[in-house]
């Protein structure tokens, strides 16, 4: 079911102002324009992130719609991968793509994020972005995948989204180097060690 009552859209760069259609529902909880906007100026303004989103290659797993991804591409990233494994959900993923024309930049794996991790060689990535549903722990596997993959390039950058209660020792997996709270939400970036 597409929401009439709020809407979705690209915050900056190629694509600025653009419509994208999400899912209304109670599993998918789409990442908010706030929320979002926030991530970003973050990774642009803030000294203890050393990355940058123009020619970066990214992972978007738990994609849903594709937010944080369209996202990337709209501001110059070289290449997106997203990962989603909802059908309905899928749907509304690919319609953003087409609408946007942004084909050529994406690869779209339909299936979990722990079965995309376990057959995943060769390519690296320089931002890794995880926005698994809040009730949602098997993450913390993927995290620990990940940690044991060469798909990291040296220098990188994890942004995990987040229900702000939950009390995950995620210290134990990656290097924070910042925590926002928005609403319910906390967005943590961090790297490897």
């Amino acid at each position: 079911m597409e929401s009439n009552k709020a809407s979705m859209r690209v915050i900056s760069g190629k694509h600025k102002g653009k419509k994208i259609f999400y899912v209304n529902n109670s599993t998918t909880r789409p990442l908010r324009d706030f929320v979002k906007e926030n991530i970003f100026n973050i990774i642009y303004h803030s000294n203890l992130i050393n990355i940058k989103i123009k020619d970066a290659t990214v992972l978007d797993l738990y994609s849903g719609i594709g937010s944080f991804g369209i996202e990337c591409i709209s501001r110059e990233a070289s290449a997106v991968t997203f990962v989603e494994k909802d059908k309905n959900t899928l749907n509304y993923l690919n319609k953003n793509i087409k609408a946007l024309l942004i084909e050529d930049k994406i690869s779209l794996f339909k299936g979990d994020a722990s079965q995309f991790l376990k057959q995943k060689k060769g390519k690296k990535y320089d931002v890794i972005f995880l926005d698994p549903p809040y009730a949602e722990t098997d993450y913390l596997n993927d995290l620990k995948i990940i940690n044991n993959l060469d798909i990291l390039n040296k220098k990188h950058l994890i942004i995990i989204h987040r229900e702000k209660n939950l009390k995950e020792k995620l210290e134990k997996l990656i290097d924070i180097k910042i925590i926002k709270y928005y609403g319910r939400s906390k967005v943590i970036f961090g790297c490897l060690f």
